[in-house]
């Protein structure tokens, strides 16, 4: 055995070896790179504001780390001082720590425009001569505590269950973050840039899921980026709506042959049991579809400034009868049990097979698929929120992205989707929102609820001298 000078190895044959001092350093290299104890990933911080704070609501700050947290440590920093608002000593194994950090106290009204905030959290890694990593994050948030202007300007005076009205309202700051019109704490309805610059208008509805009794009012809401928040309550005389019940029959034919074609063409599962396979098709495929249609009228909601709004009424298929009427309450029976309920929205006209549907009014074409209940189905978008749905149809003489014109034919009836016989289901939608049809049939509605408050409300934001 031989040592060899230049680089430290021994010599055993042919062979070299690391003498064992050596080996135990790359070991232990190997173990402060490699172990879990020294992992060197610091922690991560999540300021959850925007970049604003109004000193009146609590900051909100996610830590967490792949090893424990063991410290953290939260200051107020302005041009005059610094203040610690939050800072502890972790004992107990803790990956993610979810802060809400109260605002500091002041003698008097805060008046600084920004502040800086501090955060420090530090893991229980053995890296850094055992020190742990650390995060040390400085954020510079701009303080804002005055709340938006939110104001009425005019509006409908009436709205009834299932029916519409329209609201002109002046929503102003120069942080906002978001403003809407909020019905009865249950649906809100997107604003349309109104006239002049701060000004938005709005058709709103009364979902007739919403009860009679359970009105509770229609607030402009506005909210900026320091979570200030204004509310303005908007003047409603409400009227209720005479609900038409129905009990309806269901013959076992009509689910072996309706109710199974519907859900196999869209591609859903067919129950074997005749009231499941009822109830799937009426009641959960009739939630998609309809959850479908408010999406696809969303996605679509114009966002321009618009300056007049004009719609002609929307009138009757010709020469049809009324099959159905909105706000029908239909209640099912197979065998003499009952086993669902539903509203009907909307109008059903029927006159002779695949009879011609032309339409009342232009505007864009934002849908045309095959939708479950409603089968072949169009909805054209009329601008402020405003569309007409038209279902069961059998051919269809347009396309996603075609702009239809007033008398323009769009497609025939027929008999696609849950139905009997040939007919139109023709709907009003209002964001999404199936509403009274009847409302926007007369043209003294359409003027003295929408057209007149659209003219009286220019008059206001801009008066004559």
């Amino acid at each position: 055995m031989k040592r060899n000078f230049r680089d430290g190895r021994i010599r055993k044959g042919n062979k070299y070896f690391l003498p064992s001092v050596a080996l135990v350093v790359l070991i232990g290299l190997g173990f402060l790179f490699f172990a879990p104890q020294f992992e060197r990933e610091s922690p991560k911080i999540k300021l959850k504001q925007d970049g604003f704070w109004n000193l009146k609501d609590s900051l909100e700050i996610e830590l967490s780390d792949n090893s424990n947290l063991t410290s953290y440590k939260v200051t107020f920093i302005d041009e005059k001082e610094e203040k610690v608002l939050d800072e502890k000593i972790i004992t107990a194994p803790t990956k993610k720590i979810n802060l809400k950090i109260a605002p500091p106290k002041f003698e008097n009204i805060y008046k600084g425009k920004s502040i800086k905030l501090q955060i420090e959290a530090t893991d229980d890694s053995r890296w850094g001569f055992l020190m742990g990593n650390t995060t040390d994050n400085t954020y510079d948030l701009i303080i804002d505590t005055k709340a938006p202007t939110s104001l009425v300007i005019n509006n409908s005076r009436y709205i009834a269950r299932g029916g519409s009205a329209l609201v002109v309202v002046k929503v102003e700051d120069e942080n906002i973050k978001q403003a809407y019109i909020n019905f009865s704490d249950q649906t809100n309805f997107a604003l349309i840039p109104f006239y002049k610059k701060n000004y938005y208008a709005a058709i709103i509805a009364w979902d007739i899921n919403i009860p009679f009794e359970e009105f509770n009012g229609a607030n402009v809401v506005a909210i900026d980026k320091a979570g200030n928040k204004s509310v303005a309550k908007i003047p409603l005389y409400i009227q209720d709506f005479a609900v038409k019940n129905d009990n309806l029959n269901i013959p076992q034919s009509f689910i072996d042959t309706i109710s199974t074609s519907v859900l196999e063409n869209m591609n859903e599962e067919v129950p074997a049991d005749l009231e499941a396979r009822f109830i799937k098709q009426n009641k959960d495929l009739r939630a998609k579809n309809v959850a479908k249609i408010k999406e696809v009228s969303l996605k679509h909601l114009k966002q321009n400034m618009i300056s007049d709004f004009k719609i002609d009424h929307f009138v009757r298929l010709q020469g049809s009868q009324t099959a159905a009427g909105f706000g029908e309450r239909r209640h099912y029976f197979l065998n003499n049990k009952k086993i669902d309920e539903e509203w009907h929205l909307g109008l059903d006209w029927a006159s002779v097979k695949q009879d011609s549907i032309t339409i009342s009014n232009g505007g864009d074409i934002i849908f045309k698929e095959y939708l479950g209940i409603y089968g072949n189905t169009i909805i054209i978008d009329h601008g402020l929120g405003l569309g007409t749905l038209y279902a069961h149809t059998t051919s269809q003489f347009i396309n996603v992205g075609d702009k239809a014109v007033k008398n323009q034919k769009i497609a025939t009836t027929g008999v696609t989707g849950a139905v009997l016989g040939d007919h139109l289901h023709f709907g009003v939608l209002v964001q999404g929102i199936e509403v009274n049809p009847i409302e926007w049939m007369d043209p003294n509605w359409i003027k003295t609820r929408i057209t007149e408050i659209l003219d009286t409300s220019k008059a206001i934001i801009s008066p004559t001298p």
